[in-house]
């Protein structure tokens, strides 16, 4: 198993930045690929971007590509997401989460493991 824990979100106004943490404990995240996933109330989960854990190769959500940055720390266990020029839609709760499928996929019902989620909410 593996643990994911968030950190990093908050409040920010349009057009500003914020870096996200997910720090995984119990196993290397070599074994997963990370996901980053977000959900506004009265909407319904969606995928914002993920690594693919065989080739490291990034994947995102066509809204956010541009916009949006993912990497993977490997010597601290840790995966980040970079949100940049931040809009009010972008307001949601977002949720790291590990699945360790062989082939890569951006469907929440993949994913085995989910964080506890970290609120990002910007103003307008």
């Amino acid at each position: 198993q593996v643990q994911l824990v968030e950190s990093g979100g908050g409040l920010v106004q349009t057009g500003g930045s914020l870096r996200l943490s997910c720090a995984a404990s119990g196993r290397t995240l070599e074994s997963y690929s990370m996901g980053w996933f977000r959900q506004a109330p009265g909407k319904e989960r969606e995928f914002v971007a993920g690594i693919y854990k065989r080739t490291g190769a990034p994947y995102y959500a066509n809204s956010m590509k541009g916009r949006f940055s993912i990497s993977k720390e490997s010597a601290t266990n840790t995966v980040y997401l970079q949100l940049n020029n931040l809009e009010p839609d972008d307001t949601a709760v977002y949720y790291c989460a590990a699945d360790g499928g062989a082939m890569f996929s951006d469907t929440a019902s993949r994913y085995e493991y989910w964080g506890q989620g970290t609120q990002v909410t910007v103003s307008s």
